[in-house]
């Protein structure tokens, strides 16, 4: 059978139930006269008479019962099918592949996954922890976690965290022995931790502002590492200064083996956003899961 004649068999039986053009062509949404064209397409198509026309009334013949009896169950079981699989694209299920960083894995994206692979079992999702910056098209992600600053302006961005801040910290003993940097521009006369950032490679740049001022600084010292744990144990250990996000720095400074400088030069900076190429036709697990990350302000 020709794939173009599945739409003449679909307006012959909406004929054939309705028993009538008119009211075929309201169901449709089309023009009495494309009814009728159709109808004798498919009659002339198939070699048969199909319905008895008057001007009152339209009557299947015997063929056209026997096609309108064949029709029926293929079409309903079409429609069976069809409402399965919209069911099933509006069940949260499949996979969802992400790309982001250990930082927001563990604070901004874990404790939204894991309570929606509990509650969904039907889904699953593949995190791939990469500082570096990745193709989400090319790599055939769903979509990616990064600072808001890092995100391409082609794609559409969700923030899903709260503003950030970055700390620079020392232990008591090194501020002890080098004295207390009060001002950015002070960070070149003392030993500091850098950090090697994973897209371009380079040292990252100490970024500070105030009163609207930034300020960036290129620091130097003993050690080059590119892990925000090790620097603080450095850090911990009167290597030199470290500057590392806020939260990280949380136990060492509540446990006294760090202390905080420089706070009133760092201001928070947009957070992480999950991002993504495109809104149409999303899967009903990657809606939640926008969803569910949403950022609302408290």
């Amino acid at each position: 059978m020709r794939r173009d004649r599945l739409g003449d068999l679909a307006v012959f039986l909406s004929v054939a139930e309705a028993c009538s053009f008119t009211r075929a062509a309201a169901q449709l949404g089309t023009s009495q006269s494309a009814i009728s064209q159709t109808v004798r397409r498919l009659e002339a198509d198939m070699g048969v008479k199909l319905l008895t026309r008057t001007t009152r009334t339209v009557a299947l013949t015997v063929a056209g019962e026997q096609l309108a009896a064949t029709l029926r169950p293929a079409f309903d079981d079409i429609d069976a099918r069809l409402n399965a699989l919209s069911a099933l694209s509006a069940t949260p299920s499949g996979e969802l592949r992400i790309t982001t960083n250990k930082h927001a894995a563990q604070t901004v994206l874990w404790p939204v996954i894991g309570k929606m692979l509990r509650e969904y079992p039907d889904i699953s999702v593949e995190l791939s922890l990469d500082g570096r910056l990745v193709d989400i098209v090319a790599e055939r992600f769903d979509a990616g976690v990064r600072l808001g600053e890092q995100v391409a302006k082609d794609m559409i961005a969700v923030p899903v965290g709260p503003g950030l801040r970055m700390a620079v910290l020392a232990a008591p003993a090194y501020l002890a022995r080098h004295g207390t940097p009060l001002t950015p521009h002070e960070l070149t006369n003392h030993r500091c931790i850098n950090i090697r950032l994973p897209t371009a490679g380079g040292l990252y740049a100490w970024e500070f502002e105030k009163d609207g001022r930034p300020v960036n600084v290129r620091v130097e010292g003993p050690l080059i590492v590119n892990d925000a744990e090790m620097v603080l144990r450095a850090a911990a250990e009167g290597v030199g200064l470290a500057c590392v996000l806020e939260d990280q720095a949380v136990v060492p400074l509540a446990e006294g083996r760090l202390v905080r400088i420089l706070e009133d030069w760092c201001p928070r900076f947009p957070g992480y956003h999950l991002y993504y190429p495109d809104r149409r036709q999303l899967p009903a697990a990657f809606k939640l899961l926008v969803e569910a990350l949403r950022y609302k302000e408290k």
